[in-house]
């Protein structure tokens, strides 16, 4: 009778754990945003195609990620946001192509960043996807097979994206505001020590942390691992970083399925920008919804967008897997970050060494 209860309540909370992992969330999200972020990233595609340079107009999509910067906010805010955003995208990048001339750095150089860019982002209340862009444009910098005199032509080609992204919210912006009221701005809220500071220094730490596992593993490509630990580690409990790691290691293996079939089409490069702007469309209308079911987009996006330049150059059965496994290690130590991000006990023990070391006063200058 016991043990009969026993696996009663094991299977109620099973039952549990898949109706809150297959929840789907309301949104009021319109078709123009999604749209909008979908011409952001996809029109530097169809630029690269007409001038058979699709390296270029994959540098510059990366920087129309910055569309989905904007805030729901009046115009000058938005605007104003915006253009910082593009500047920190533009520089985080730059400062991945210079880290790729120091790889023995690497991953000091990207944890440290990391630290910064949360700060940041936690500072001036950036909210989702916060952090993730910014690193995710440093780590694919780092490992870009360019040579140092090409530096200054692919940060200009990021840079004209994110001129292309804010010329597109500024559009979008116009047209939203005709329908409805500028909400207020939003209201500047005292920084909090813990928040801004031991959140940023925990998260870059496991991203470093899982940069350096992808390096001892000698994976192919180790900037998808501590990518996909900070999307995991950046959820604002435990719960919800459980919930993302679920669904971005299931949506993945989905995902992976996905970009298996979509691999066996005729491709060519006017196709591929048409159908990473399909998928972005498809991203932008899911993830507010359910994080995995938008996940399964999201990894074909990410591969093609990665690999567009080489389709039908490389093997498609490797690429898959080794993306399966980066982002699962990735996941995996994001959990783990997670853990320690949310450890009331180690954010105590951080946050006094933390403060310590603010109010530890400099030492005198030796005059001899």
């Amino acid at each position: 009778m016991h043990n009969r209860q026993r696996w009663q309540r094991i299977g109620h909370r099973v039952r549990a754990e898949l109706r809150d992992l297959g929840a789907i969330a309301p949104s009021d999200r319109r078709w123009p945003m999604p749209l909008c972020a979908a011409l952001a990233s996809g029109l530097p595609l169809f630029i690269g195609a007409w001038f058979g340079r699709m390296d270029y107009g994959l540098t510059a999509s990366l920087g129309g990620l910055v569309f989905l910067y904007a805030p729901d906010s009046a115009l000058a805010h938005r605007m104003l946001q915006l253009m910082a955003c593009s500047f920190g995208l533009s520089a985080c990048y730059a400062f991945g192509l210079a880290a790729h001339f120091l790889p023995v750095l690497l991953v000091p150089l990207l944890g440290g960043l990391t630290v910064l860019v949360t700060m940041i982002c936690r500072f001036y209340r950036i909210g989702p996807p916060g952090s993730l862009f910014f690193v995710m444009a440093a780590a694919i910098g780092a490992y870009a097979p360019i040579d140092l005199l090409q530096v200054p032509l692919f940060v200009g080609l990021i840079t004209l994206g994110s001129l292309l992204g804010c010329l597109i919210a500024f559009a979008h912006a116009i047209h939203s505001l005709r329908r409805q009221a500028a909400p207020a701005n939003p209201t500047p809220v005292p920084a909090d020590f813990a928040c801004i500071l031991v959140d940023s220094v925990l998260i870059g730490l496991f991203v470093a942390l899982a940069l350096a596992a992808a390096q001892l593993l000698a994976l192919e490509r180790p900037y998808w691992v501590p990518v996909s630990c900070l999307a995991v580690i950046q959820g604002m409990s435990l719960r919800a970083v459980w919930r993302k790691q679920v669904h971005r290691i299931l949506g993945t293996a989905v995902g992976l399925l996905l970009t298996w079939t979509l691999l066996m089409l005729p491709l060519d490069p006017w196709r591929i920008s048409l159908l990473l702007m399909l998928l972005a469309f498809t991203i932008e209308i899911l993830v507010v919804r359910h994080y995995g079911l938008a996940v399964i987009f999201i990894t074909p996006l990410t591969i093609f967008l990665a690999e567009a330049a080489q389709l039908g150059q490389i093997d498609s059965g490797p690429l898959l897997q080794a993306r399966f496994l980066d982002t699962t290690l990735g996941a995996v130590i994001g959990l783990l970050g997670g853990i320690c991000l949310h450890s009331p006990r180690l954010r105590a023990a951080l946050d006094k060494a933390l403060h310590q070391l603010r109010r530890q006063p400099a030492a005198a200058p030796d005059r001899g």
